[in-house]
């Protein structure tokens, strides 16, 4: 999307650099489901990446996903570095996103519709029909990045919630 906008602007030989540059950023990223040795820092990468907290984000929530489900935790790495997450978690009905994230430094690269194309392919080979993803009404950012991805809010819904521990 960005090198098409660009196009408009920039001479057709800086355009062929910038999609090579784009083509060399992203052969570079590696998607796959996180191992079990990797929860603590998807924990303390969130803390960094995220916006908000969730009464699952701790050790123990975590494990119980992967466990569950071991390739629901997807994470993006570059140059061996953690640069995003995102959990795509299916219960055999619907098909649920939650912890989209990239790290500061390397948002607006990608990042973020690699790891939804990695989730919806996932879910098309589980048999989901539709992604579901929860976003904080605060988080702007966040309503931008998933409408660009073709997500809509479905306004004739509310999320109800009970915590089920004190």
């Amino acid at each position: 999307m960005a090198v098409r906008a660009a196009a408009v602007r920039m001479p057709e030989r800086r355009v062929a650099v910038r999609r090579a540059w784009w083509d060399h950023r992203m052969t570079e990223l590696r998607v796959r489901a996180a191992g079990p040795g990797e929860l603590d820092a998807v924990l303390a990468f969130w803390k960094t990446a995220a916006e908000g907290t969730s009464i699952s984000d701790d050790r123990e929530g975590v494990e119980r996903l992967v466990a569950r489900d071991p390739e629901a935790l997807l994470v993006a790495e570059r140059g061996g570095d953690l640069v995003g997450t995102v959990i795509a978690g299916f219960d055999g009905w619907r098909c649920h996103l939650y912890r989209l994230a990239v790290h500061p430094d390397h948002r607006r690269q990608g990042i973020g519709t690699a790891l939804l194309t990695a989730a919806e392919e996932r879910f098309a080979g589980l048999g989901g029909r539709r992604g579901d993803a929860m976003v904080l009404r605060r988080n702007e950012r966040a309503q931008h990045a998933w409408r660009a991805a073709g997500y809509a809010p479905q306004e004739q819904w509310r999320r109800w919630v009970k915590p089920l521990t004190d």
